[in-house]
């Protein structure tokens, strides 16, 4: 999955899942850490939880099989999109349309999120790229990684988060906690009120995900970080060896390459997971029963 070969793509429909993911943020009460906004990875791509509209409920669904947005009510309508080279604004607007149409409406905040110079939804004829064979190619990932994240989250006995897709990063990602309160995050995440931050890193966390990239960053890499950071923690002995601790970023990254491309990419992605999280929790500190693992799923 080399960025370059798709970058404008992964811009395009970063877009998208952002305007699709702030429908949630309507409609659904807040849970803690944001877990109510996230997508899920499904057999067909990925997908909105199901989110009340009055006495009716509706879900929203990226499908990257034959590329087309659903949107499925609980009265039995439904209504098709397709996902085709067209521009943020205009698939804001048709998706927007589509919901006044099923009598679902939802009015959400036109500016993206966590992305430096974003243009609005409505005005933005900037991103207008979908290639879809790429974009089936994501999703083919995204489904593989579920299976080893899923792997890692059973083994942990203490609150962990479910394996989930934030659209504001654009990541899949899994996170561990101690149990313990943290300090209060500084914020800063561009474009994203300081309070979210704070209420998404209210406790000390192990968090662990994939991201494809961004012109700043152009590499697909899995991730892991910990808030706060541990004393040492970046001087951790981790493994594979082809991981590293990026100062930039300050969390490990491991090349997506690296994980694809071996004999065993579930166990050099686990690997990668459980070594990272023990940094962190040895670095930290963490208590015993937080630290205890569950039997190891097979």
């Amino acid at each position: 999955m080399p960025y370059e070969a798709w970058s404008k793509t992964c811009a395009t429909l970063h877009l998208w899942l952002q305007i699709v993911g702030k429908v949630p943020l309507m409609q659904l009460p807040w849970i803690a850490h944001s877990w109510h906004v996230t997508f899920s990875v499904t057999a067909r791509g990925l997908a909105t939880r199901l989110m009340p509209h009055g006495k009716k409920a509706f879900q929203v669904e990226f499908d990257f099989l034959e590329h087309r947005l659903y949107v499925e009510v609980s009265d039995g309508r439904r209504a098709i999109l397709p996902l085709e080279p067209q521009s943020v604004a205009a698939f804001y607007r048709r998706f927007m349309e589509t919901l006044q149409a099923l009598e679902v409406p939802v009015v959400i905040r036109t500016m993206p999120n966590e992305l430096p110079d974003p243009i609005r939804f409505d005005e933005d004829e900037t991103h207008c790229s979908y290639d879809a064979a790429y974009a089936n190619r994501y999703w083919r990932a995204l489904v593989q990684m579920q299976r080893a994240f899923d792997r890692f989250r059973a083994r942990f006995a203490g609150k962990c988060s479910p394996v989930h897709y934030f659209w504001g990063s654009a990541d899949l990602a899994v996170t561990r906690f101690s149990g313990r309160t943290a300090p209060e995050h500084p914020g800063g995440v561009p474009h994203l009120p300081d309070w979210v931050v704070r209420d998404a890193y209210s406790h000390e966390v192990s968090s662990a995900g994939f991201w494809a990239g961004n012109d700043q960053h152009p590499h697909a890499v899995f991730y892991s970080y910990a808030y706060p950071e541990p004393p040492g923690f970046a001087q951790a002995s981790v493994r594979p060896p082809d991981a590293r601790y990026s100062a930039d970023l300050r969390e490990f990254i491991l090349p997506y390459d690296a994980v694809a491309q071996s004999a065993s990419p579930d166990d050099v992605l686990l690997e990668f997971l459980e070594s990272t999280y023990q940094a962190a929790a040895a670095g930290g500190g963490w208590p015993a029963i937080a630290a205890r693992h569950a039997k190891a799923a097979r």
